[in-house]
């Protein structure tokens, strides 16, 4: 396959079906970036070490400059701008402010996907520990801040979304079969 050579690709990015037609070697923050006009998907290293690229893929996190768009192919796609609330932040921004932990921002996007990640698995009845919260946000950089608030934030959010989320489950009325 050369260079050139063009492939067909249909996803749903933010909701939102699409299709086009690509270069075979188009990353996936290119396109995201070129193509749909959503350049809250930051391109730091470009080589997956940074994290700024951070999407969700089928609801995990991945790198979108190694995710060639190609291979995103028929799946669902979440971007910060997905994250978002139309003309306001997010309650992960929200928080993140709290905590003070923006300094220049390049990075929060990244972050932002990461810990909507992490509220997803609370929602699907994991539990993540302090640990476990820490080694997830590892795996992106921040060069201005440090982590400690962006943890922080995290951590508030995760503790937050356990307690919604057992109230919730608590006020489930039981069927007569669970009586």
């Amino acid at each position: 396959m050369s260079r050139t050579d063009k492939v067909s690709i249909a996803m749903r990015v933010n909701g939102r079906p699409i299709r086009a037609d690509v270069p075979a070697r188009m990353t996936l923050a290119d396109f995201l970036r070129e193509r749909l006009g959503l350049t809250g998907t930051h391109i730091g290293c470009g080589e997956g070490l940074c994290g700024t690229c951070n999407v969700l893929l089928e609801s995990r996190s991945a790198r979108a400059c190694l995710t060639l768009a190609a291979q995103a192919d028929g799946t669902d796609i979440i971007t910060i701008e997905g994250l978002s609330l139309p003309g306001q932040p997010s309650p992960v921004q929200d928080c993140l402010v709290r905590h003070h932990a923006l300094q220049c921002g390049f990075c929060t996007p990244g972050f932002v996907v990461l810990i909507a990640e992490l509220l997803a698995e609370v929602d699907a009845g994991k539990r993540p520990t302090a640990e476990q919260i820490c080694e997830h946000l590892n795996s992106s950089v921040c060069r201005c801040t440090g982590y400690a608030p962006i943890i922080a934030a995290a951590q508030e959010l995760v503790a937050d979304r356990i307690v919604a989320k057992a109230n919730r489950d608590n006020a489930t009325p039981r069927t007569e079969a669970a009586r």
